[in-house]
């Protein structure tokens, strides 16, 4: 007779990602069981990812017995742009990718590292072999490599499916003609993202409007960020300059010229049930070219659906932006979809549609630490909201340790939500502490910062 072995603590969680009933295990009836699943997932990473391995002998953590044992090993998010930045600028693709192991649970062997082009190719060598290389935007600084496995993209295949449906009420009934509002980053996990969402919505006799810009690539955001950087610092020559402001200047004309074009694409398919998706900046400017060209509400599919990312990106837009992107979509209540998540981690939290808030899943260990990320506030899991700097322990993340510290600043509720959900959930009110205070540091990021250099 076969003997049936109990699942671990992170299966336990894990596998409930297509329980309809997800969100309605409260954080008293998870605790035990996450704390569980953060000690087995601590034991079996701590001699594997070099970087966790230095944080728990720094601190003394041999075991997760409770949430804040764990929060001496989080990483800050600043960590995964720990690398010194002449890897990129000489080009020092085996500097590179040497630092990628200091993150990663699994040894990067059998890339070809001759030869290479630029880090686009550098990038595309890795993903063949199974190391994926998801990158923050970079638009301030440097870009946040994140390193993932393919049961990361298996992952996010599912997730992205199941997160949207929650939130927006929108069956996977593949009716759908999909419009891209702004342009996106091609990184693997966007990419993976972006085709189980057609797989599940699109009707496939209607090809998706991905918003008529040039392709956005590592490359082309680091490139980017490097010529920021010498302008800055004095050392960028006439000609170089010259050239930054031609592309920079083709660029904008092509983003213009965009917005147009998506416009005249949704007034042609308005017979259509459109999911239209995109940042509020690029649905508020096509929104209003739809309009001046005398269309409304009046002229769409009542069951049209909007899928933001993101928030604000300090867009400077009207006070009513929403209502009027929703109104000239002829977007129904209840077909607005807002996702709370970041590069960083590998689930979404969906905002549901009667409370207005975001919904953290059992499988994601939310935390609220002091604002200099050290320690973690006390929490009261029965019951009643807590703010300050966000921190996280997405569970379903193998490529990577799964323990981030956040810039942002949000207040997290372990009471019931208004939609009747009994799981934790965060307010509407994010902010980053960037924004806030111009400037954001974190206790622990310089520290981090050191060992990484060493190591690399």
């Amino acid at each position: 007779m076969a003997t049936v072995v109990e699942a671990g603590a992170v299966e336990k969680l894990t596998r409930l990602v297509d329980a309809a009933d997800r969100f309605d295990y409260s954080a008293a009836q998870l605790r035990a069981t996450q704390v569980a699943a953060l000690d087995e997932r601590f034991a079996d990473r701590v001699k594997r990812i070099k970087l966790l391995g230095h944080r728990a002998a720094e601190a003394g953590i041999e075991r997760i017995g409770a949430v804040e044992d764990i929060v001496p090993v989080l990483f800050p998010h600043t960590a995964y742009k720990s690398y010194p930045e002449s890897f990129l600028i000489e080009e020092r693709w085996d500097r590179l990718t040497k630092w990628l192991g200091t993150v990663s649970p699994y040894p990067i062997t059998g890339v070809d590292l001759d030869g290479i082009a630029d880090i686009d190719d550098w990038i595309a060598r890795l993903s063949a072999k199974g190391y994926f290389i998801s990158c923050s935007s970079g638009t301030t600084g440097k870009s946040a490599m994140l390193i993932a496995s393919q049961k990361d993209m298996d992952w996010s295949k599912i997730d992205t499916v199941n997160v949207f449906a929650w939130g927006s009420g929108v069956k996977p009934e593949r009716n759908r003609k999909m419009i891209g509002c702004a342009p996106v980053a091609t990184v693997p996990k966007n990419t993976t993202i972006g085709e189980a969402q057609r797989q599940a919505f699109a009707n496939p006799d209607w090809p998706r409007f991905n918003y008529p810009v040039p392709p956005i690539t590592v490359g082309s955001l680091t490139r980017m960020v490097v010529m920021r950087k010498k302008i800055a610092d004095g050392t960028a020559s006439p000609q170089e300059i010259a050239d930054f402001e031609a592309t920079s200047k083709e660029r904008q004309a092509i983003l213009d010229a965009a917005i147009g074009l998506a416009a005249e694409e949704i007034i042609a398919n308005r017979d259509k049930k459109l999911m239209v998706s995109g940042l509020w900046s690029g649905l508020y400017a096509v929104a209003k070219a739809v309009r001046d060209r005398g269309y409304s509400a009046k002229d769409f599919d009542p069951d049209n659906c909007v899928y933001v990312g993101g928030g604000l990106k300090r867009a400077l837009l009207p006070p009513d932006y929403q209502q009027f992107v929703h109104e000239t979509f002829n977007i129904p209540a209840g077909r607005h979809f807002q996702n709370y998540s970041m590069q960083e981690l590998n689930s979404g939290m969906p905002k549901c549609r009667e409370g207005g808030r975001y919904h953290v899943p059992p499988w994601m260990v939310p935390m609220i630490l002091d604002k200099a990320g050290d320690a973690l506030l006390a929490h009261d899991v029965s019951g009643g909201e807590i703010e300050g700097r966000a921190a996280f322990f997405d569970l379903s993340l193998d490529g990577r340790w799964g323990g981030i510290i956040t810039g942002d600043k949000i207040s997290l509720d372990y009471s019931p939500c208004a939609c009747g959900r009994k799981g934790a959930s965060v307010r509407d009110n994010i902010a980053r502490f960037a924004d806030l205070e111009g400037d954001d540091k974190i206790g622990c990021a310089g520290t981090i910062d050191a060992y990484v250099r060493g190591a690399a």
